[in-house]
């Protein structure tokens, strides 16, 4: 095995032992909503961002700032002590990939099926909505579409 696929084997190990405990103990929701707000907070702070990647900062500061999060934003007591274990391992510069392979779990266990699309126009919602319903009838699944105008295709859309 590679180094990309072990490190891609241990990513996906501590997002299926955090879906396999949220499981167990009916939390599923709660922390899959929680790992959304923590994503779009990775996305969005740039700071934040930094301490995650940086190979400098040291373990007590991270922990310090993900206790701070969770006291701010009320995040599970199993989510808080989830990612100060990864920090304790020296794998929080994976924490987003584990999160988002998490929220991949949950949609996966929902039957869910996950759909791009990508526009020459820019669609209303109700376009959207009735794209999303069509291709859930079409698939007989639930569909999580993901849309992106693009304004390089010269016509149609990309599904």
């Amino acid at each position: 095995m590679t180094n990309k696929n072990t490190i891609a084997a241990s990513n996906n190990s501590y997002s299926q032992a955090l879906f396999e405990l949220a499981s167990e103990n009916n939390l599923t929701d709660q922390i899959e909503e929680q790992i959304l707000d923590l994503l779009n907070m990775i996305s969005k702070s740039t700071d934040f961002k930094f301490l995650i990647e940086d190979p400098t900062t040291k373990i007590n500061d991270q922990l310090l700032v993900i206790k701070k999060i969770s006291q701010k934003f009320s995040l599970n007591n199993l989510l808080e002590k989830f990612l100060c274990f990864i920090i304790s391992k020296r794998r929080f510069f994976y924490v987003e990939k584990i999160l988002k392979n998490f929220n991949k779990i949950c949609s996966e266990k929902r039957g869910e099926i996950k759909a791009e699309i990508n526009s020459a126009k820019k669609l209303s919602a109700d376009e959207i909505n009735k794209i999303t319903e069509e291709l859930s009838n079409t698939f007989k699944s639930k569909i999580n579409l993901n849309y992106n105008y693009d304004e390089s295709l010269i016509g149609g859309l990309i599904v």
